[in-house]
């Protein structure tokens, strides 16, 4: 595989995982009537933006996750006070446009003092023309335009803080459901292209040959079946073959091999492995597959969901409980460079790093820190058992020093990986 497809796939991991999170919560925000102003994936400067309808799509610099931005969640960037002098565009007697600045640049419109203004309620606008207060109304989509940038306004049922909290649960869960749904999805792929083990298997294969390895080098391939070590037949004992590399450290080795149905001798030298105290050729074995039914692959794929959440949160147990060293978590860079090393041995091994990832990250957003999906959820807990919401100031105030910590935690990872990387 080609360095510039490794890396296009690698971008699209990244792009679907985080997409379809994000696309779970847009979707259920939607179906409450909530206006989403933008669908985001990354942070920091837009690299790219386009509206469609009342949203605006935007990809930005940061590929470290995404947002939804919905109105009401945080204070509007625009406000227009009584005493300002605003002009305002009708369409069939009510307002479509109300214009901040560059007023007499507008034509074909009313401009005026504000006297009142509600565009959450009542939606009215108050303006003093030329000594004479004008009542109108506003239409529900209207838009204020300052500084070049269009700003539809959101009514108050419109916001987030106007749906029930069964709505907004809904649409703060969807986006792990979303990554869990994924994940099942694309392993039920994975075991429709890689099969699943027969019963009662006559033979052991190479499932994995590590780029670089002793065994890459000597020139054993995925699918060759391991006939014999240093004359001893293996048959199906992986741990006899384990057991043969590890006391051969250094030490030329014998494979008698069947690829194609033909026999082959390979001379395997193992390497010194300091950390395992012992040789390895960089394989793994596996069995001989099948073409999986149905019912296996999502029995298979749900065994896979159940081992892969288990693993994960133990790492979690480990985070928490502060086993663990720095070199040991992964930010963006490091992520992408294992998923394109995963990304060069094929699709199918591509495709259950997808499905591991997008489980991963389902799990994360739904742990209970600030500014993620779990925190979020918390909080309309407390408020469904309260039977009112907490202040919605000391609840942005908790989220905002939630991300900030996260976003530290991520520039340390990120440039520990970045030191790593550099220094082989």
């Amino acid at each position: 595989m080609g360095m510039v497809q490794v890396v296009l796939l690698t971008v699209l991991v990244f792009f679907v995982i985080v997409s379809i999170h994000e696309w779970g919560h847009l979707y259920f925000a939607k179906r409450a009537g909530i206006l989403v102003r933008e669908f985001a994936i990354g942070f920091g400067p837009k690299l790219f933006s386009l509206k469609r309808g009342e949203t605006r799509y935007t990809l930005r610099l940061i590929p470290a996750g995404g947002f939804i931005r919905m109105a009401g969640e945080d204070p509007e960037i625009v406000e227009v006070q009584p005493g300002q002098t605003v002009a305002v565009r009708l369409t069939n007697g009510a307002v479509t446009r109300v214009y901040l600045d560059r007023l007499d640049e507008r034509s074909n419109v009313v401009r005026g003092e504000v006297v009142s203004i509600d565009l959450e309620h009542a939606l009215q606008i108050v303006l003093d023309v030329d000594g004479e207060k004008e009542r109108f109304g506003v239409d529900r989509k209207a838009e204020i335009v300052a500084r070049g940038r269009e700003t539809q306004i959101a009514p108050f049922d419109r916001q987030f803080g106007s749906k029930t909290v069964g709505q907004r649960a809904l649409a703060i869960f969807a986006g792990p459901a979303m990554n869990f749904v994924l994940a099942f999805v694309l392993f039920m792929a994975y075991i429709q292209m890689s099969g699943v083990p027969v019963d009662n298997p006559d033979k052991l294969l190479i499932g994995e040959v590590v780029a670089g390895a002793p065994a890459s080098k000597a020139g054993l391939q995925v699918g060759d079946e391991i006939r014999s070590i240093n004359g001893e037949a293996i048959g199906t004992d992986y741990d006899k073959m384990i057991d043969l590399i590890g006391k051969s450290a250094e030490k030329p080795m014998n494979w008698v091999i069947v690829r194609n149905n033909s026999v082959m001798e390979i001379e395997v030298t193992p390497a010194f492995d300091k950390e395992a105290q012992m040789g390895k050729v960089g394989v793994s074995a596996g069995y001989p597959t099948r073409a999986a039914g149905i019912v296996e692959t999502v029995t298979f794929a749900g065994k896979a969901m159940k081992n892969t959440t288990v693993l994960i949160m133990e790492m979690f147990q480990k985070l928490i409980m502060g086993d663990f060293k720095l070199d040991d978590l992964g930010g963006p860079v490091k992520t992408a460079k294992f998923t394109g090393e995963i990304a060069a041995k094929g699709i199918e091994q591509l495709t259950s790093w997808t499905a591991i990832l997008s489980l991963y990250l389902g799990i994360f957003n739904l742990l209970p820190v600030p500014a993620l999906d779990g925190s979020r959820l918390i909080f309309l807990g407390i408020e469904a058992v309260r039977g009112r919401p907490i202040d919605p100031n000391r609840e942005s105030m908790v989220h905002f020093i939630g991300f900030a910590m996260l976003m530290l935690l991520m520039l340390a990872v990120t440039y520990n990986d970045i030191l790593n990387l550099i220094q082989g």
